[in-house]
Parts: C-alpha cells; sequence; structure tokens
C-alpha cells in the first residue's frame, strides 16, 4: 500500500477566543509546503477541554469513500464482484438486479432507512441499530427511481458493510483496520458500532439554544455510511494515500475510474464514483466529499495536484464544506500563511448563537379522522386528518400540516399525493396516497380497514 509521508508536525495555530463554545479545526497540505492547520473551540464544553491535534470527530458521510475503497479492494482480491447482484450476497435484499457497484454509486434505488424512522415509529432519541435499518432495507421489493437514476442512501453503504462482512467474515472495523487504518498509522480511526463505546479523544457536538448550547449525538451507531471518527491528521494520512492510489494512473480521471466509473450525481454538474464526488469542470480535476451527522460535519477536498485540504466541525452552527470553500477562495491558502488568520478570515464574523424555539404541537382537537394508512415496506401506521381546512399527516404521534400544491401535498421533506383529487370536505375519505420523501420516494400506504 502506498502512502505519503504525512509524519512531518504541521504548522498549527490555535485560536483561544472561542472556548466557550463549539468550534472547528482547518488543516491544508500544500504540495511542496509545511502543512498547515488551525483550530478554535472547545471539544467539551462541559470539560472546557480545547479542540486540538488530537481531538476525533464523527466525520459522517465523508466515512462513504473508505467503505466504497474496501469494496473495490474485495474485488481486486477476487472476493467480491462489483457487478453481482447483491441478493447473490445478502439473500434477504429482495430488490432484484441491484449490483455492488450500483451501491456503491447510489444507483440502486434503495430508499433511506433513516428517512423511514419516524413512520416505523421511532422517536428523534430512540435507540436503535444497524440491524434496524437493514430490517427495513430487506423490507423493499422494488427500486424507489428507475435503473441508472441517482439516489443518495446511507441505507445502501450499510448495506455494503454487510457485503464486505459476509466477503472476508469479519466486520468493518477489522477489516478497515487490516487494510487502511493499521498500514496507514490512522491510529485514532475507529467506525463505532455500539453507543456506549468509548472514542479516546472524542468531541462532542452541540447545538446553540436560547440557554446556551444543547448535545447533538443521538444513541445510533451506523457502520458503513457514517460513524467513523478519526483526527484531521489521521484523515490527511488517508487522503495522502488516495492521492498515491490515483496520480500513478495517467489514464483515470479520478480515483478508482477504472474500477467504476463516474456518474451523474445528485448536485450537478459533479459527478460521484466510488463514495466521491467529482468535479467535471474544465480547468479542474479535484474530488471530495461532505459529511453532517448529530451536529458534527466534516469536509474533504484532494485535487490531482496533491493539494488536501480538511474541515472538522462540532459546532451544529458552523458548516465544514461552507469553512471548506471559504479557505479555498483565500489567496493565502496557496503560500505559507499563518494558520490562524486563515481560519479566522474562512470563518468570518460568527453570528450569535440562532435559538430555537418549539411552538405547541397541534392536538387532535377539532381533527376529522380521514383513517388509519399502512405501508407494506415500513412498519407501524401513519394517520390522516382534517383541521380547519387543512390536511395533517401525523406520525409518531405529531401532526405535519400539509400544504397544497395543485394535486400534491408539500411539507418538509416530502411530498404527498393522494388517490382522490384532493381532501375537501366534501370529497370521500381517500383509499390512498403516495409518500415521497427526499431520500425515500414511492411509498405506497393504504386505508387500513376501521
Amino acid at each position: 500500500m502506498n502512502s505519503a509521508n504525512t509524519s512531518a508536525v504541521p504548522t498549527e495555530t490555535a485560536l483561544a477566543d472561542r472556548l466557550g463554545e463549539p468550534g472547528v479545526i482547518l488543516r491544508i497540505s500544500q504540495p511542496g509546503q509545511p502543512t498547515v492547520q488551525s483550530y478554535t473551540g472547545s471539544a467539551s464544553l462541559e470539560l472546557a477541554a480545547p479542540i486540538g491535534e488530537n481531538t476525533a470527530f464523527n466525520i459522517g458521510s465523508v466515512a462513504k469513500q473508505i467503505t466504497a475503497y474496501l469494496c473495490i479492494r474485495a474485488a481486486r482480491d477476487r472476493l467480491l464482484t462489483l457487478d453481482r447482484p447483491v441478493g447473490d450476497i445478502l439473500p434477504r435484499f429482495r430488490i432484484p438486479d441491484v449490483t455492488i457497484g450500483d451501491l456503491i454509486q447510489h444507483q440502486g434505488g434503495v430508499r433511506d432507512a433513516e428517512s423511514l424512522l419516524s413512520l416505523a415509529g421511532f422517536r428523534e432519541l430512540d435507540h436503535y441499530t444497524a440491524d434496524d435499518l437493514l430490517e427495513l432495507a430487506y423490507r423493499q421489493r422494488h427500486r424507489a427511481v428507475e435503473p441508472g437514476r441517482f439516489l443518495y442512501s446511507n441505507t445502501g453503504y450499510l448495506l455494503l458493510a454487510e457485503a464486505l462482512k459476509h466477503a472476508y467474515d469479519a466486520g468493518l472495523q477489522e477489516i478497515a483496520d487490516r487494510h487502511v487504518f493499521t498500514p496507514l498509522s490512522m491510529t485514532s480511526a475507529r467506525f463505532k458500532t455500539d453507543p456506549r463505546e468509548v472514542i479516546p479523544g472524542a468531541a462532542a457536538s452541540y447545538q446553540a439554544v436560547a440557554s446556551g448550547w444543547q448535545h447533538q449525538q443521538c444513541p445510533v451507531t451506523l457502520p458503513g455510511p457514517g460513524s467513523l471518527w478519526c483526527t484531521a491528521a489521521d484523515l490527511d494520512r488517508w487522503l495522502a494515500h488516495l492521492w498515491h492510489e490515483w496520480h500513478p494512473s495517467a489514464d483515470d480521471a479520478f480515483p478508482f475510474d477504472q474500477h467504476l466509473g463516474y456518474q451523474p450525481s445528485d448536485h450537478p454538474p459533479f459527478t460521484y464514483g466510488a463514495g466521491l464526488y467529482a468535479d467535471l469542470r474544465p480547468g479542474r480535476s479535484v474530488v471530495f466529499h461532505y459529511g453532517h451527522e448529530q451536529g458534527f460535519s466534516a469536509a474533504v477536498y484532494l485535487a490531482s495536484s496533491a493539494l488536501r485540504v480538511i474541515c472538522l466541525s462540532n459546532h451544529a452552527g458552523i458548516a465544514a464544506d461552507h469553512v471548506l470553500a471559504a479557505a479555498l477562495a483565500d489567496p493565502a491558502h496557496e503560500s505559507d500563511a499563518d494558520p490562524g488568520k486563515l481560519l479566522s478570515r474562512a470563518l468570518g464574523r460568527l453570528s450569535e448563537p440562532k435559538t430555537t424555539s418549539t411552538g405547541s404541537a397541534d392536538t387532535e382537537t377539532a381533527h376529522t379522522s380521514l383513517g388509519t394508512f399502512v405501508c407494506d415496506e415500513v412498519p407501524g401506521t401513519v394517520r390522516l386528518t382534517r383541521s380547519a381546512g387543512s390536511l395533517y399527516l401525523w406520525r409518531r404521534g405529531t401532526p405535519d400540516r400539509l400544504t397544497c400544491t395543485g394535486s400534491t401535498y408539500v411539507a418538509d421533506g416530502y411530498t404527498l399525493t393522494l388517490n382522490t383529487s384532493s381532501a375537501d370536505e366534501d370529497l370521500p375519505v381517500p383509499s390512498g396516497f403516495v409518500l415521497d420523501l427526499d431520500r425515500a420516494p414511492g411509498l405506497h400506504y393504504r386505508r387500513r380497514p376501521d
């Protein structure tokens, strides 16, 4: 395995004026220049522990590139075949003609199971596991979108972790340790599989509320699509290896292109390949990925020139991808600039902490029931009601007010299309509806007999 020399101590700056709030770390490795790194804020507000070189963050979906790499490596070792149907490896997976490569590229049409949890009765702080999400995945029988269409799916990567487990007869952490973490000396990297597990040096994540700060972590661990914890330095070691895998292959426009071509994504003009977005615009040769997980955010950027930029945040109000973009737009990143000043300019002036408010929820008083509805692909039930001329969808005992937009009804994160033309008072009770969540479209609900 190729690896870059990342042992040199980076030029570091700690900004001490933000220790009363969570913060961010920015690391830039420019070819031929010393690595620069700066950080600000606290890893733990309770302990007044500042973010530092050894602080580990949850990097969320940035971990997908490592899961994808392990699948490609398994294919190289003839333990997996990228064009093999997933059902051949995982017999409980029932969507036909979906391959390992489809899952890697988000073209399997697999609904994101986390999007289905509220429909299945889970509440925000309920503990759920990878097995719970896999059970939801195994209920799916058909692609949610047509073959070849991009549908971002964390569940697809959870299934990849299961496929790797079958290929190696080992868990994802053991596989990653053997083929990535130990060879690259990524000593902090850990796929967390149990919410009770202790991660040395781990930051906590926070959201500003009216009374101060609130924890954002939930009792959930999902190895494969997320739940990888590591430091910025260890993530830099991975990017250096990724560049060495990419750079010698002159015929490859992007990393692992010879194994899995890059296809249109949900963010044009960018394409998506082995767990990475790629920029195809003229004059650019860049891959990147962002992650947002339980108040943490992460962003990594790798150019064919070997420029590597990493930003990690435990502040729900500071998106790592925004900081990274601002840093790249600063001409100072191309020189041996003071990293503290670079981060300060990237952050700009932090706004006052945003408070959140919770209004009183609608009650069922004065609501007319339209029935209880079920879907074969999601456990549990939902309900429809009418009140004051508006339509409401109830899930987990909480109503969402739906806004009519012609033939459909819209709420935050989904649309609902009734089998009848509308839900006006003078029309019959609908026999069912189609619920299209952003990452879980095409859920057909039918009215359950009273």
